[in-house]
């Protein structure tokens, strides 16, 4: 039987490290690719079509929502299993509804990484006890209210928007956003009135406060507003 390929989406280096050192220890298990930013990991994965996507959320250029988003709308075959500092139940609502199938903590005993690469492998839901019991609670609520099948909360924002977004929050210049996503200076001017009016903000500073808020960056990702 083939090994199940992996592809490692994690900004920090030590951590990406300590990632593949664990998973060579895994006879059924092979690291094909690690990957420092959200832009790589989508053509890293596009390029090696790994069985498995161990992502982050927290990653320059492009976090790892969007990158999940645009990964499985791409190749809807490709499992997410997120692995992440942050246990918010907005981003594992976000992630899990973009079709990943698990999240863990990076809290989590290392063991798990393994076992859940390989149930995730086999289109098993995976995730960490602590996130598992507040969605089997947020559950419960959502029968007892009678909307359990509500419509969850979706972005409005298309996909170059949210990438324009990040970008934009992390400081990039009109200029070099162009350059990072290969577009004009005028189609990044109009993506960025276009989240403006969507928004309803209506200066950097605003935009950056919302992709903060929102989880689209970090509050710690050091950013300059103009």
């Amino acid at each position: 039987m083939s090994p199940i390929t992996v592809l490692l989406a994690e900004d920090h280096l030590i951590v990406r490290e300590g990632l593949r050192a664990l998973l060579k220890a895994e006879a059924d298990i092979v690291v094909v690719a690690e990957s420092g930013n959200g832009r790589q990991t989508l053509e890293l994965t596009r390029e090696l079509k790994p069985d498995v996507v161990v992502m982050d959320i927290a990653m320059p250029l492009l976090n790892g929502i969007e990158a999940t988003r645009q990964i499985l709308d791409d190749l809807p075959e490709t499992k997410i299993l997120i692995l992440s500092a942050h246990s918010d139940d907005a981003y594992v609502e976000q992630v899990m509804a973009l079709g990943a199938k698990g999240y863990l903590i990076k809290q989590s005993a290392a063991h798990v990484l393994a076992e859940a690469i390989r149930r995730v492998h086999q289109g098993k839901t995976s995730l960490s006890p602590v996130i598992s019991k507040r969605l089997n609670h947020h559950e419960r609520k959502a029968r007892a209210r009678g909307d359990l099948h509500a419509k969850k909360d979706a972005s409005h924002l298309s996909s170059r928007e949210m990438e324009v977004l990040q970008l934009i929050a992390e400081g990039k210049a009109n200029k070099e956003t162009a350059d990072e996503l290969g577009i004009s200076v005028k189609t990044v001017e109009k993506h960025r009135q276009s989240l403006m009016d969507k928004l309803d903000i209506h200066d950097t500073a605003g935009l950056t406060r919302y992709a903060i808020a929102t989880g689209i960056i970090e509050s710690s990702v050091q950013v300059t507003i103009i």
